[in-house]
């Protein structure tokens, strides 16, 4: 194989030379951004250096037959057809990677890090991946790598994924573990509360054979009553409704020979501090009782967090996101675990009870928030 390395002022340039030299077989391996040494210093400017090469090995005489341009379709960049062949899948990736670069390029920002990478972090803050967070997953990434200069799509990528595997390796992942009998769902009205308490229960019934009982808080909103009444009666599952701490107490009495009691607050505006106030004095914290915070990963991340602080006063052993098929940035997941070191108990995507439930995984958020780079 023939390697050879390319500079020139901007990226169309440089990728001119190698289509002129190499011809259009060739494959790019690695690209950056670099200064020239200047006159004493002075006058320095950037450049785009290109690492490209190109297989002298020619191809079986079928092959060659199928890349005649007179039998393949012609294909823009706007417009590729997924290939079966892996290898020419891989170069498709660096196609599109490149087209990425070449947008930086003729953006002209000032870049936090080299162009390769550049890419990849702003991918990453388009997710509404914390900037911090980023910048600190990248230069991460950048420091594993700075004995090998085979930098490309896949390699920067799978760094990324490995990175935030790894920085969310040392949270829980758990859910229900069914180590406490009763188990409280808190949070903003609106995010999916009793929807996703039903599908606790579904599972914990369906999957784990356990005696489940209702107790709903929420009286402030009939609807919630009704919407949870429905569930239990499908269920099959007794449900009571509790009007005070003390009425939730003896609620809880009736209930003791059930193997989960699943507790359904009432949401409000957390932002207002009485009614913060009112969900503290109104739901149970001793040692048989564990509490998950429900949020929607369609808000914004800056108020996921502020809702997730006004709980500060509530052990909350995990967080739910809901909504996770409505949105297609997944940052805010990331940044909940990280920035505030909380595990996440469950995902759900979907109003279907009980399968639209899913059990997370480091593997799988970071699945979430790089899987779609290319096509992105």
């Amino acid at each position: 194989m023939k390697v050879k390395k390319y500079v020139a002022p901007t990226m169309p340039e440089v990728m001119s030379i190698v289509r002129k030299e190499l011809g259009p077989d060739a494959v790019i391996l690695n690209s950056k951004e670099i200064q020239d040494k200047g006159f004493l210093g002075f006058f320095k400017k950037k450049k785009i250096e290109v690492v490209a090469a190109l297989d002298k090995n020619p191809l079986p005489e079928k092959s060659k037959r199928q890349r005649q341009p007179a039998e393949a379709p012609k294909r823009s960049f706007n417009n590729i057809e997924t290939p079966t062949d892996k290898s020419n899948t891989d170069i498709l990736d660096e196609i599109k990677y490149l087209k990425k670069i070449m947008q930086q390029q003729a953006d002209q920002k000032d870049y936090t890090f080299e162009l390769d990478y550049q890419v990849v972090f702003e991918f990453l803050v388009d997710q509404e991946v914390n900037k911090d967070i980023a910048e600190n997953i990248i230069q991460k990434t950048m420091k594993s790598r700075l004995d090998n200069n085979s930098i490309n799509t896949s390699t920067i990528i799978n760094d990324v994924r490995s990175e935030i595997e790894t920085q969310l390796s040392s949270l829980t992942f758990h859910g229900i573990t069914y180590d406490k009998k009763i188990v409280q769902f808190v949070g903003p009205t609106g995010v999916g509360k009793t929807t996703t308490l039903a599908k606790v229960a579904a599972q914990s019934m369906l999957k784990d054979k356990k005696k489940v009982a209702f107790i709903t808080m929420d009286t402030y909103r009939i609807a919630a009553i009704e919407q949870l009444k429905t569930y239990a009666k499908i269920l099959d599952v007794p449900l009571e409704v509790a009007y005070s701490i003390d009425e939730y107490k003896e609620k809880v009495e009736l209930f003791q020979d059930y193997d989960l009691i699943l507790v359904d607050t009432a949401g409000r505006n957390f932002r207002d501090e009485r009614y913060v106030k009112e969900l503290k004095d109104n739901i149970n914290i001793d040692e048989d009782v564990e509490t998950f915070l429900v949020l929607a990963l369609t808000a914004k991340p800056k108020d996921l967090i502020d809702i997730y602080n006004s709980f500060y006063h509530i052990p909350i052993k995990e967080v739910i996101l809901t909504k996770v098929d409505e949105t297609r940035q997944y940052g805010s997941v990331l940044n909940l675990a990280i920035e505030k070191q909380i595990g996440i108990a469950y995902l759900t995507n979907g109003q279907d009870v009980p399968e639209d439930l899913l059990q997370p995984s480091p593997k799988k958020i970071s699945n979430y928030i790089v899987g779609e780079f290319i096509d992105a």
